[in-house]
């Protein structure tokens, strides 16, 4: 393996996984089982996108139970694509990663959120050395069943050696404070944080993943000025340009937005 080619190498090319949890959002308000969720999945796949993502949360507002597994039946259809299920590990994302790994059903990452039962959605990351103790027995147990770790981090520099002491493979920054300044007059001190936070994970081989709030707008910018990141989860924007443009022209303009981030003039 050359040093370009090494997963955490600054030039390795990032990876789209869509996070289909609107989809479910606008299924559940109605009883039609439409949109459907598993073949948004599909098509999402189809169109070239590396991954899907789904975050269960325990009061079923979007994705629902039955929803993770047949999603993951659906992935055993696509070798090399990647199933990550996010979700606070003290909630229910557990029950779920245990569950599969029994099913014999694919799991490839486990993404743990501190986020509270009502929240309305997630806008922090995992606090060190607070959050340290308690974790780290539930990472080595999802490590235990052969599946990746990332850890919802602020972009915080000074956190990374720590997400990596207690066992996260990964971090995957909270990018909304990006997403905020973008395009205005605090965007490049914005920004400023996630390069630093990502060089420092780099150095010592932790794996960098972001997400939330990025869209086509933004995302290549992003991508430009933050080393070594391997995957961008991305749902809301996407799934809001899909309902204008339709997944496959979406998600290929997604993957273009990505493909220039890696184009050098």
């Amino acid at each position: 393996m050359t040093a370009d080619q090494h997963p955490n190498h600054p030039s390795a090319r990032t990876a789209l996984s869509v996070n289909v949890n609107k989809v479910a959002l606008l299924r559940n308000t109605r009883h039609l089982g439409i949109p459907d969720v598993v073949k948004a999945a599909s098509l999402c796949l189809e169109a070239g996108a590396q991954g899907i993502t789904v975050h269960p949360r325990p009061d079923e507002r979007h994705i629902r139970r039955d929803d993770v597994y047949e999603i993951s039946a659906m992935m055993k259809d696509w070798p090399g694509r990647e199933f990550n299920i996010e979700g606070n590990p003290f909630h229910n994302l557990m029950e779920f990663a245990h569950d599969l790994s029994a099913r014999g059903l694919p799991l490839h990452q486990c993404t743990f959120v501190p986020d509270s039962e009502d929240q309305f959605t997630s806008d922090h990351g995992w606090s060190f050395p607070q959050d340290a103790e308690r974790l780290k027995p539930l990472i080595e147990q999802v490590h235990a069943r052969g599946v990746r770790v990332s850890l919802f981090m602020d972009p915080d520099a000074q956190a990374m050696a720590a997400a990596k002491a207690v066992g996260a493979d990964r971090v995957e920054f909270y990018t909304e404070s990006y997403a905020r300044a973008w395009p205005g007059p605090g965007k490049n001190k914005a920004l400023s944080r996630f390069t630093e936070a990502a060089r420092a994970a780099v150095a010592i081989d932790l794996g960098v993943n972001a997400g939330h709030d990025l869209n086509r707008d933004n995302l290549t910018e992003f991508l430009r000025a933050v080393p070594g990141v391997q995957e961008v989860s991305i749902g809301h924007a996407l799934v809001a340009d899909a309902l204008e443009l339709g997944y496959e022209a979406t998600v290929k303009d997604y993957l273009r937005c990505i493909d220039e981030a890696f184009t050098r003039a």
